[in-house]
């Protein structure tokens, strides 16, 4: 097998990226990037290539024969040509996931049409809730009981795809009787408040903002489910599981780039076995968090996803710098080496995006000593 051979990417079954969007995250890549071109016009794009249906449920408006794995791979297809791109993705794909998984169907009827079809924005800031299930941190936002209504307050400090020509945002709320519960609250309800775009060093034009929560007042119709410790173990192979398309994506369009510079000469010289290694790798964490995440292995052993996670996004990086000593000094003159510059940026942000590869390393070694300790005992 050669290094090409070993990085090519497994369609998603009943869908592969269109030639015309391939080429229009291609053209567009840089100013994805940078924020040169508006945000706006990523989710129809998206959306019109079906990659929202993916996995979801024919009875839904789904693609039929297709389910969460396909939808990762579609992800990492997205991811191998913008990364901002493949941020949105991810956060629509993520968001229709807790409607699909909700039980209050009365919500997901009313809005599932919309997000399918990009005219309606999926932002989820959970990524707070995952941080207090491990115990990192409290929850952000408070709810108060006001005649069968809740009223919230806190803040969302940093939420992706929301689009201002409409959003829905999931939060986790810590509701009145205390318990970590789990809303949806559409963008124009009095209170929330949009910030302008935060100033990213990449990925710009992914609409990525705060939130503030100002006596935002929902009745349960909003409720995407009552008790978050229930709900998000449940949820979280998906949110992590897509995320990951990111990684995957990035890795393989830049071993990609490294292979076929120099008319292949780093495939065939010093960088080639490396080369061949690291995509053989990559395919085999895709191929695993695909496995676990069909099978739902993740649910009872998240600790085999957080390891996956920190592997892919390693990978990543380093197929960032097998780029960069197989494109030599051409990599850092402009404009040939932008699309090195930008996966460069790209790479940097895959270790903090939400989990963390800092805290998913903490979870690990908590767990590491607990079983040291069951075993010393």
């Amino acid at each position: 097998m050669t290094a090409g051979q070993a990085l090519s990417a497994v369609p998603a079954a009943g869908w592969a990226l269109p030639q015309n969007l391939a080429a229009w995250l291609d053209q567009h890549a840089d100013a994805l990037d940078d924020g040169s071109l508006s945000a706006a016009a990523v989710l129809p794009r998206l959306a019109d290539a079906g990659l929202f249906r993916i996995g979801v449920p024919v009875a839904e408006g789904g693609l039929p024969g297709t389910d969460i794995g396909d939808a990762i791979e579609a992800v990492s297809q997205v991811a191998e040509r913008s990364v901002a791109s493949a941020f949105v993705a991810w956060s629509q794909r993520v968001f229709i996931e807790y409607l699909l998984r909700s039980p209050n169907t009365a919500l997901a009827d009313a809005w599932m049409a919309r997000l399918l079809a990009g005219e309606q924005a999926g932002a989820t800031a959970l990524s707070n809730a995952m941080k207090f299930l491990s115990g990192i941190e409290s929850l952000q936002i408070g709810a108060q009981d006001d005649g069968g209504q809740w009223v919230l307050d806190g803040r969302m400090p940093w939420v992706t795809n929301l689009r201002p020509q409409g959003f829905l945002v999931a939060a986790a709320v810590t509701a009145p009787d205390g318990t970590p519960a789990v809303v949806a609250l559409p963008n124009g309800i009095a209170g929330l408040v949009r910030s302008p775009d935060l100033s990213l060093l990449a990925l710009q034009s992914s609409n990525t903002a705060a939130l503030t929560v100002q006596g935002v007042r929902i009745g349960p119709e909003w409720l995407i489910h009552p008790d978050a410790r229930q709900y998000l173990p449940r949820a979280r192979p998906a949110f992590a599981g897509l995320q990951c398309g990111l990684s995957i994506g990035l890795a393989r369009r830049a071993l990609q780039a490294a292979t076929q510079t120099g008319q292949g000469q780093a495939s065939r010289g010093i960088l080639g076995e490396p080369l061949q290694a690291l995509g053989e790798q990559v395919d085999a964490l895709a191929a695993s968090l695909i496995a676990g995440v069909r099978s739902e292995r993740f649910v009872a052993e998240p600790w085999a996803l957080f390891e996956i996670r920190i592997a892919l996004a390693e990978a990543a990086n380093q197929a960032v710098q097998l780029e960069l000593q197989a494109s030599g000094g051409a990599a850092y003159l402009k404009p040939a080496g932008a699309g090195f510059a930008r996966r460069w940026r790209e790479a940097a942000f895959l270790p903090i995006v939400t989990p963390s590869l800092v805290q998913l390393k903490t979870e690990l070694a908590k767990r590491q000593a607990r079983l040291a300790a069951e075993a010393a005992a």
